[in-house]
């Protein structure tokens, strides 16, 4: 990768991460140390992280990390269900023997990781085999733009599904794998209605979980006033 390529992608990952807090200044001198680079590669890739809404710019003020907001959220999440599940029936009907084997090696690489505790246990490698497990679903599309939109708006709404995981201590009230691993089967069975239909209710479930830890966090009206 060039200079640029690793500055972007160290710079989205920590983003999307909550390294840097939600409308924090991304400083060019501060990111040269952190990244170990000269501001040329940072400016491009911060650029490029402005086109992707993760970043915004304002003359005079440089960059920042760009806030959350629910309705921010809801406009990825929607727009992620219209790419998504039209991809996901575009690999059904296009999809071959090498798609479906790479779809049951995801799904069997994150069940093992997320049935790891102790040590073992790897929070951003479960991740890691998330994404990988949702783009295995819609690899056979055939379309780069359905999958290049694919990868920026799972980043968009991650950077709101992180914290909610990180910040969970209390009992599972869902079972996840049952719900990858039905996700799967439809998928594999080319059945894409019910695909697609099982694809949308395991993101609006997530969605109601962000949305409550979202009206949580958002200030009373009291509060905004003595701010």
């Amino acid at each position: 990768m060039t200079l640029a390529e690793k500055a972007y992608h160290g710079l989205r990952h920590d983003i999307v991460r909550g390294a840097f807090a939600p409308g924090s200044p991304l400083r060019l001198a501060d990111l040269a140390e952190r990244y170990g680079m000269g501001f040329s590669p940072l400016r491009e890739a911060l650029n490029r992280l402005g086109a992707e809404r993760l970043v915004t710019s304002e003359t005079l003020r440089g960059f920042r990390v760009a806030p959350l907001s629910l309705a921010e959220f809801e406009d990825a999440l929607a727009t992620r269900l219209l790419i998504e599940t039209e991809a996901l029936r575009l690999s059904i009907a296009r999809g071959g023997d090498d798609w479906a084997a790479a779809i049951v090696a995801a799904l069997y690489a994150l069940k093992l990781q997320a049935d790891r505790s102790g040590p073992d246990a790897d929070l951003w490698e479960l991740e890691a085999r998330h994404h990988a497990f949702h783009r295995a679903l819609l690899a056979a599309c055939g379309s780069d733009w359905m999958l290049d939109f694919f990868e920026r708006l799972y980043h968009a709404t991650e950077r709101y599904r992180l914290p909610v995981l990180l910040a969970s201590t209390g009992p599972r009230t869902r079972d996840i794998e049952a719900e990858h691993k039905a996700l799967a089967d439809a998928t594999l069975a080319r059945t894409p209605e019910q695909a697609v239909a099982l694809l949308r209710d395991h993101y609006l479930r997530t969605a109601d979980t962000i949305r409550a830890t979202l009206a949580t966090a958002a200030p009373t009206p009291d509060k905004r006033r003595r701010a």
